[in-house]
């Protein structure tokens, strides 16, 4: 059997397994001096493709992905000029499935998302008639931009531009994968497979599969992605950077006249000046001025190539920008996970409880709550002096850290009990729902008062664990005030943790 080329640098310090080093005994190193992202293979991370990195990227090979996917699309466009396209083609040509297998999205629990459906198919086909008439043939902007579908309104948004995206370079990704297996994965390790939908034929207008030895994880092959053409938030050519942007681009047009029309619409668009009791000025909201803004570039079109111009002239930004979000999302879902984890397994019994449902969720709650508050764990919260403030980020990292479980975990569904973060299930008749919130949160009251009706109502009330994470003085006495008006202060099912930084000293100094 053939041996990885690193295989004696491997060195497995703990059985902590979230990432694809884990899983296929690869140091870090490894994939970083090859220039993939190491993903999670327990929950999708949220990061994207970014087209434009294709684009303005240095490197011939991405700069002639970007260009293939201009081909496709202007396909697509001619093929919608012809009016009626029947709904088999539509299906053939516009739809996609999401390629789950690179891990990225924002599926909350594991890797599945909707992909790129019918309705995906009728905006984009609507869209290519109007958006891109002028497509390959710009007079303003240096180049053709897949992301112009997603300035005008009609149903097409970051996650689809990414999965298109992905749909689009998917063969380039699959023997980028391909290679860095033959270099470092045992035959154990990988699968030959056939692949659908990988490259298209302009001759006779099908997609066709392709033959790949990738890396092999739980029923499904893996695929890598370069690190350098993921961005995290929103692609760089977006509809909310089209609003933000809206005056400095104004501001950037050579064109006098149309530079004062636009301008001029735009103002006269917003709401007239109104006074207060007090006699001062109201200022338009946010709200208004996006109105008036999306006005003045509907009645004004040629303001998004403007746009895209200004963003191409400011494409260094992009990569300056994608790194850093980049970074800081390996930095909590990699290193700051890896480090709970291990905190985790070395300090408590996390990774070994049995019993139901109900009393794993609770006692792997009550381990990390000790780590947390007791073990220098709420280090890991923590981000240059700042705690989380995304609960979506929270969920990611507690659901990493629940690995080496018989329970399955999956995202909970109103089921009568109203709708949690988690379900925690064993079968059909053993199951217990799990939310995270952030004291911050300023629904946290109406939440814990609906759920407490629900407590008092349901039959199976005790099968719901909730979970609150303070993290400073402030906000624990928010949430013991609330629990105390809502009566439920000492109900076992209600957790708080404890992630202050400024009540926990070193061990030197306590």
């Amino acid at each position: 059997m053939a041996q990885p080329r690193h295989a004696s640098r491997s060195k497995q310090t703990s059985s902590v397994q979230i990432h694809f080093s884990d899983f296929f005994s690869v140091p870090p190193e490894v994939l970083d001096e090859y220039g993939a992202f190491n993903i999670s293979l327990i929950n999708d991370l949220p990061l994207f493709v970014d087209p434009f990195l294709l684009f303005n990227s240095n490197k011939e090979e991405y700069q002639q992905l970007h260009a293939e996917i201009i081909r496709y699309l202007a396909f697509l466009r001619d093929k919608s000029a012809e009016k009626g396209i029947e709904k088999g083609l539509l299906r053939a040509w516009f739809t996609f499935r999401e390629v789950r297998q690179n891990w990225f999205g924002y599926s909350l629990v594991g890797n599945y998302g909707s992909g790129l459906g019918m309705d995906f198919a009728h905006s984009l086909n609507q869209n290519l008639n109007t958006v891109f008439s002028t497509f390959g043939d710009e007079q303003v902007t240096k180049g053709s931009h897949l992301e112009k579908l997603c300035l005008i309104e009609g149903g097409v948004g970051r996650d689809n531009i990414s999965d298109f995206t992905t749909n689009l370079i998917k063969d380039f990704l699959l023997k980028y994968t391909e290679r860095f297996a033959g270099e470092h994965l045992s035959d154990d390790q990988k699968r030959t497979l056939i692949v659908e939908k990988v490259r298209f034929n302009y001759r006779t207008e099908t997609w066709g599969p392709g033959s790949f030895t990738l890396p092999y994880y739980n029923g499904d092959y893996v695929l890598l992605t370069p690190r350098d053409i993921l961005t995290k938030d929103d692609v760089w050519i977006s509809r909310p950077d089209l609003f933000k942007d809206f005056e400095k681009v104004a501001r950037s047009i050579p064109n006098d006249q149309l530079r004062a029309q636009i301008n001029n619409y735009f103002l006269s668009n917003l709401p007239r000046r109104q006074y207060t009791k007090r006699g001062r000025s109201k200022s338009p909201t946010k709200k208004e001025q996006d109105q008036a803004k999306a006005k003045a570039i509907r009645a004004f079109p040629e303001f998004i190539e403007h746009y895209i111009r200004y963003k191409e002239e400011h494409g260094d930004e992009a990569v300056r920008v994608s790194n850093l979000l980049v970074t800081a999302t390996e930095d909590l879902f990699i290193s700051q996970v890896r480090k709970l984890a291990e905190a985790i397994e070395s300090q408590t019994a996390f990774y070994s409880i049995s019993g139901n449902t109900y009393q794993e969720a609770v006692e792997r709650v009550k381990y990390l709550k000790d780590v947390v508050e007791n073990k220098g764990g709420h280090r890991v919260f923590f981000k240059d002096g700042f705690p989380i403030r995304k609960e979506s980020d929270l969920h990611i990292m507690y659901r990493l850290v629940w690995f080496g479980t018989p329970s399955d975990v999956s995202r909970e569904v109103n089921d009568g009990r109203g709708p949690a973060d988690f379900k925690i299930s064993r079968g059909a008749h053993d199951k217990t729902v799990v939310e995270f919130k952030l004291a911050s949160n300023s629904h946290l009251k109406n939440n814990l008062q609906k759920q407490a009706e629900i407590y008092q109502k349901a039959s199976d009330a005790e099968r719901a664990v909730k979970v609150i994470v303070c993290f400073s003085l402030a906000e624990q006495k928010k949430v013991l005030n609330v629990l105390n008006e809502l009566n439920l202060a000492g109900k076992p099912n209600i957790i708080l943790i404890d992630a202050r930084a400024d009540n926990k000293p070193s061990a030197s100094k306590a």
